[in-house]
């Protein structure tokens, strides 16, 4: 049952990797690249969408590792699957306190009410989103070298 509980997991924060490492280096570039207001609108799009969904998956990876961590306590590789918990947890509290409230504003922009420094406070939010992507993935990295 832990061999399950193990690679489900894995499973479940490497595929937030993989969304979250999508956003910062496929999905932002191409929206940098349109023209107009359409980079903005797409933003705004991906916050509403990404937005509902993001929290309830760091959370629950979260807890899945915890999870883990509980169940294998006396077993190899516990000290990793701890590290990448608080690496995990870490990401949660960036997001909380640095990248959910710009999301928030961002959600509700048009290019009729979007703030004059709209594109500052979307690069101040790329800038965070790199280092949270560095530390998810130093978090999955983890988890895989616990499972071997």
């Amino acid at each position: 049952m832990l061999n399950a509980l193990e690679v489900f997991t894995t499973v479940v924060v490497g595929v937030m990797v993989g969304v979250e490492f999508s956003v910062a280096f496929v999905i932002n570039p191409i929206l940098n690249g349109l023209p107009d207001d359409a980079g903005q609108r797409g933003r705004s799009h991906g916050s509403r969408m990404l937005g509902a969904v993001m929290p309830v998956w760091y959370i629950g990876s979260l807890a899945l590792v915890a999870v883990w961590a509980i169940a294998g306590w006396h077993h190899d590789g516990t000290g990793l699957v701890v590290t990448a918990g608080a690496l995990l947890l870490l990401s949660v509290v960036m997001s909380l306190l640095l990248l959910v409230p710009i999301n928030n504003r961002n959600k509700t922009w048009t290019p009729e009410n979007r703030p004059a420094d709209w594109k500052q406070q979307m690069n101040r939010w790329e800038r965070f989103h790199y280092v949270r992507v560095a530390v998810i993935v130093a978090a999955f990295t983890l988890l895989v070298a616990a499972l071997a």
